[in-house]
């Protein structure tokens, strides 16, 4: 009767460690603080969707504070990648190897995900490898940023999208995105049409208006989309996300919980990422930015 207890806890506990080790690896990523409280709340934002993450099944999750990992092997097993951090020319992806390295992630089939200021990178260092890796960025001089209220009166039929209902909310929604001609493999997640005076650019920096901008009035933009590279890989890229408090909207929230689900590969729930986020939960974390 013991040997069978034995065998049978033996069993169990193999059984145990082999789910465990199937689960899909994600690595979050945040970069060093910037602007004022309550703005590109990057640590804060990363913890609180690891948060989220915890009690999915199927994946582990891991994070990564201030700016490019430090640890050498923050990136091994990885099946997806968030980065949530500035971007431009001081952009962590774009220094030193770090191009390499990720290049080479995903050429193993290894998701990316790149929130608000991470999807802009310069036209040519960077840019290439995003419309690749996930089909388009934040083009300085030809994109747009302005704060305003963006209307999604409805959603594709999408992973992401899953459990997600119409909603609207104000943010930094980034637009006139520079993505790969014909926006070839590209899913359009979120779309919204900024209105006349949005268009004009006077929240944008550096401030507008841009004619070429100005011209496409009228026109529906896309603020986050999704891509199924030829390697096998998954991208996407959400242009949001500059107001720490627009985490507390779950349709906004799910929307990227989802997408790293979507983009290491793990099958999104009918009902998307089930994640209840209180008003504490958005004061935890915040970076030390004063008053």
């Amino acid at each position: 009767m013991k040997t069978t207890l034995l065998s049978l806890l033996a069993a169990a506990l193999c059984w145990s460690v082999g789910v465990r080790a199937a689960d899909k690896k994600i690595v979050l990523i945040a970069g060093h603080p910037s602007h004022g409280p309550g703005e590109h709340e990057f640590n804060a934002g990363v913890q609180l969707l690891h948060q989220c993450l915890q009690n999915v099944p199927g994946i582990t999750s891991t994070f990564y504070l201030d700016g490019w990992p430090k640890d050498p092997h923050a990136f091994d097993g990885a099946h997806s990648l968030l980065f949530f951090m500035d971007g431009g020319a001081g952009h962590p992806i774009i220094q030193d190897d770090h191009l390499k390295i990720i290049g080479d992630l995903m050429k193993k089939g290894v998701g990316l995900a790149c929130v608000h200021y991470a999807v802009e990178v310069p036209k040519d260092k960077g840019g290439p490898e995003l419309l690749e890796w996930i089909g388009g960025y934040y083009e300085t001089g030809f994109s747009t940023n302005p704060h305003w209220e963006a209307d999604f009166k409805s959603l594709p039929n999408h992973p992401i999208t899953r459990g997600v209902k119409p909603f609207k909310i104000r943010d930094e929604w980034y637009y006139n995105i520079r993505f790969r001609p014909e926006m070839k493999g590209v899913t359009p997640i979120l779309v919204g049409k900024p209105d006349d005076e949005t268009r004009q650019g006077k929240s944008s920096s550096p401030r507008g208006p841009y004619p070429h901008v100005v011209a496409a009035n009228g026109r529906e933009e896309v603020l986050a989309w999704a891509v199924e590279r030829p390697d096998g890989g998954r991208g996407f890229g959400f242009t949001g996300a500059h107001f720490h408090r627009n985490w507390g909207n779950e349709n906004f929230r799910k929307i990227v919980l989802n997408a790293l689900l979507w983009t290491a590969h793990v099958e999104v729930p009918r009902n998307g990422v089930e994640c209840a986020v209180t008003d504490e939960d958005l004061k935890k974390n915040l970076d030390p930015k004063g008053k």
